[in-house]
């Protein structure tokens, strides 16, 4: 099997790591990763790495991110989605639809976010979402994150045991490390009524989406499965070219690169992608008035 990227439209219910699983029986290796987990209700884009493009999984999933999801406001649970059982049910009838903008509209930019306590940030070494099921009480340090896009795509009236709450489809461009969870508890909060993610699917990662071609859910469901020829690979040389700054290098600094050598070359962004022939060798950064490796992929 080649070295590449795979986009999977991961379907609910399932883990990232089973995501992963399947595919290493599908494409007959052991090295697969993926970057940016999914929770095992939401949907969308996970983007999986094979053989080498694996050691490109770290850098790739630190990058923006889109979301569609639907909120439910009135209505508050332990994990912030609906997995979670019911920690207060106020109800949200009435809510005046400009306080609400008003409300989702201090999302926008840069802002402190605290993490969902049924998250897979450690905490002493262990996950969160572990803590939080043993019954104890997590408490997560803010961390900085960016939203682009905050906007309001439609609401649904409904009710939950005879009590009105309100459903909002929202769509949501992000910074890496955002959790959509968070978002949804922290509107609910403001607006005094509580509120948790009932449906989430991730549209885009970087440059990958779910406009090309990509391993589907009747993909992962298939018995027998796709043959590995079916799965739809995006090459090493590709990936570089959405994910990084790009420098063509010529004969010679390829045969330094191979040996790990540094370069004289000024770089804009780091880490940059060395290419050769169609062939992405290394990432290098800037040290100096050169660079120097930082994973060496030939």
């Amino acid at each position: 099997m080649s070295d590449g990227l795979v986009v999977v439209d991961k379907p609910s219910g399932w883990t990232s790591h089973q995501v992963v699983g399947r595919l290493r029986r599908l494409l007959g290796t052991r090295k697969v990763g993926h970057a940016g987990t999914l929770d095992p209700m939401a949907t969308g884009v996970l983007v999986v790495g094979v053989n080498r493009a694996t050691r490109l999984l770290g850098h790739i999933s630190l990058t923006t991110k889109s979301y569609t999801a639907t909120i439910r406001l009135g209505q508050s649970t332990v994990t912030d989605d609906a997995e979670g059982e019911t920690l207060s049910l106020p109800g949200a009838e009435g809510i005046d639809p400009q306080r609400l903008a008003e409300a989702m509209a201090r999302y926008l930019g840069t802002i402190v976010q605290v993490p969902s306590a049924v998250s897979a940030i450690k905490v002493n070494g262990q996950r969160a979402y572990a803590r939080v099921r043993r019954g104890e009480s997590v408490d997560l340090a803010g961390r900085e994150v960016t939203i682009t896009r905050y906007e309001l795509l439609g609401s649904a009236a409904a009710e939950v045991d005879g009590i009105p709450v309100l459903d909002l489809e929202v769509a949501v461009d992000c910074s890496s490390g955002t959790y959509i969870r968070a978002l949804a508890r922290d509107l609910g909060q403001d607006l005094g009524v509580g509120g948790h993610v009932t449906a989430l699917r991730r549209l885009r990662v970087g440059g990958f989406s779910l406009e090309e071609p990509h391993v589907t859910p009747s993909d992962l469901l298939a018995d027998p499965a796709p043959t590995p020829g079916l799965v739809p690979l995006i090459s090493m040389a590709e990936v570089a070219r959405r994910s990084f700054d790009v420098v063509e290098v010529d004969d010679d600094q390829a045969r330094d690169i191979g040996f790990g050598r540094p370069l004289a070359l000024s770089l804009t962004a780091s880490p940059t992608a060395l290419i050769h022939a169609n062939e992405l060798l290394a990432l290098y950064r800037s040290e100096g008035e050169g660079a120097v490796a930082v994973a060496v992929l030939t």
